[in-house]
């Protein structure tokens, strides 16, 4: 995957290059290499740029034109989940088993590719990032306390960068999302990224916005200060009848 693209240097602290030199096909592709550190990955995100590959390759980082977003407040539910959720016994939590939620991920191929982008190295990595503070889980249970859908994801800032979610219930991961936004709009988060488009999102309320002004809101939006204090405690417990 050499052709064309710059080679990132062993040392976290290498900048990444500059987003706007990122290939048109395949959409975003900007650079390979480096590695998975907590430092090099939160530059990442910081930059509008993230990690996406699969078993076999070199490390691959991407910052696709559009962007995939929603601003907390704006997420849009269907009258048929509303209804359905009026009933539901589920509840929703943060970081109640970081691990779980992101093999579950692991078990649900994306983007169209066979088997998981979700690597071991993936996992251990994202897993540091969550010891670290910096990425979070949300799981959905029902009354007998069995998961149902979850997604994770990392936050800097007032930007909640999503990176995986799934449902093992119709309509779980949803309600990880909505229940996520309800609490992102509480605690005054901007941005809910996306990441790339797909009419699911779409249909929750993403809309599409360039590279260029999300990587502008990334710059303004990470550089606020995280709010003190661990997610599973601010989290607390959301029940899903109440995000009808």
């Amino acid at each position: 995957m050499s052709f064309r693209l710059p080679k990132l240097a062993p040392s976290p602290s290498i900048e990444f290059p500059d987003v706007t030199h990122a290939l048109r096909e395949p959409n975003g592709l900007l650079t390979f290499g480096g590695d998975l550190s907590v430092n090099r990955l939160l530059s990442a995100y910081r930059s509008g740029i993230f990690p996406w590959y699969s078993d076999g390759e070199p490390i691959l980082w991407w910052s696709p034109d559009p962007r995939m977003v929603i601003r907390p407040e704006d997420l849009h539910l269907s009258r048929r989940l509303r209804r359905s959720l009026r009933k539901s016994a589920w509840q929703v939590s943060a970081d109640s088993d970081f691990a779980a939620i992101i093999d579950h991920c692991a078990d649900v191929p994306r983007r169209g590719h066979h088997g998981t982008w979700i690597t071991q190295a993936m996992r251990n990595a994202y897993i540091d990032l969550h010891t670290a503070g910096h990425a979070h889980s949300i799981a959905v249970r029902n009354a007998e306390n069995q998961l149902v859908g979850g997604l994770y994801g990392v936050a800097i800032g007032q930007v909640f960068f999503g990176e995986s979610m799934f449902s093992l219930q119709s309509g779980g991961s949803q309600v990880a999302i909505a229940a996520l936004c309800d609490r992102l709009a509480e605690w005054g988060y901007a941005l809910l990224d996306g990441q790339v488009e797909s009419a699911h999102l779409a249909r929750l309320g993403f809309a599409s916005v360039s590279r260029a002004e999300f990587v502008a809101g990334c710059r303004s939006y990470c550089a606020v200060a995280d709010v003190d204090g661990t997610w599973c405690e601010r989290f607390g417990s959301v029940r899903a009848a109440d995000l009808a």
